[in-house]
């Protein structure tokens, strides 16, 4: 009863699988770590959408929401020295992206040296670009007084990318992008990893897709946006059926999941960046079991480890 009670709540106990400490030897373990499960709507309970998956002492980033790096130091994670092994963009939405500065610069004033590598669709090294130039009189400032940060330690490296391929491929950690679809975005991306001892796949925004359903099949944990299907009222929002039509365009719903999940079937199928309208965990879960996954389930807490 008491596991019954801990997977409704959507809790699953902290602390497992510890990521290695900085200079380790990479593991023969895959960590999932949910640093923030929120959407734009400001929760100081959810910080925005951004998943660390660890291996060894690698640290790859899915998403930059806001509060990205505060969640690492409270998950533990090092951010000294440049710590990061690669930054993956699902799309350019504000509240997938936010964060990106905060990544960019706070790991240079942590001690980066080299280019941060950045993975994304197209437009990602405009914004990066953008951004370095919004931060001029920073960098001129900290490079040129008295911090005497190391000149260059700003810098990015991008790759963007139009999905269906391997983004990533070394020391026994495989990442392929998938094409979604995500409303009005010409490009938006799921990521599968594929890492020692566990498969994981990140699903970022987007409705309802084979091609991520495909990708899915079988992994250890799926990772996949969602709102309340029982929610989604027109009569309860101006506009009449503009935001039902938005939501269907743009998200998928719990029962639609359910589905997803039951044709995919992950062993462990973790529920994000929710579009609660409302919403409890019970009818999220009652929405995946009524789309007809009975498998196990959990309405995804920042700070979650898997």
């Amino acid at each position: 009863m008491h596991a019954i009670l801990i997977l409704l709540a959507g809790i699953l106990a902290p602390g497992l699988e510890p990521p290695s400490r900085p200079g380790a030897e990479p593991t023969d373990s895959t960590t999932v770590i949910l640093l923030g499960t929120g959407m734009p709507f400001p929760d100081a309970k959810a910080q925005g959408p951004a998943t660390a998956v660890v291996v060894g002492s690698r640290i790859f980033l899915f998403d930059a929401g806001p509060g990205v790096m505060r969640q690492m130091t409270a998950a533990g994670l090092p951010v000294r020295g440049g710590t990061i092994t690669r930054v993956f963009l699902t799309h350019l939405h504000s509240d997938h992206t936010l964060g990106l500065p905060d990544i960019i610069f706070t790991s240079w004033v942590m001690g980066r040296r080299l280019p941060l590598d950045i993975v994304g669709p197209a437009g990602t090294r405009a914004m990066t670009d953008h951004l370095l130039a919004a931060w001029s009189e920073d960098i001129a400032v900290r490079t040129q007084g008295l911090e005497h940060a190391t000149p260059g330690g700003e810098r990015v490296s991008v790759r963007e990318v139009s999905g269906g391929a391997t983004v990533y491929d070394s020391a026994g950690v495989r990442i392929t992008a998938i094409p979604v679809p995500h409303g009005n975005w010409k490009q938006a991306f799921a990521y599968r990893i594929d890492g020692p001892g566990k498969t994981v796949l990140i699903s970022g925004d987007t409705r309802p897709s084979a091609a991520l359903e495909r990708a899915a099949r079988g992994v250890d944990v799926l990772i996949h946006e969602v709102y309340p299907e029982v929610r989604l009222k027109p009569e309860e929002r101006p506009g009449g059926d503009a935001w039902p039509r938005y939501m269907r365009s743009f998200h998928t719903s719990d029962r639609e999941l359910g589905a997803i999940a039951a044709r995919a079937r992950p062993r462990l199928l973790v529920l994000y960046h929710v579009v609660r309208m409302g919403g409890t965990d019970q009818e999220l879960l009652a929405g995946v079991r009524a789309g007809g996954f009975t498998g196990r389930t959990v309405v995804g807490q920042d700070l979650n480890r898997f």
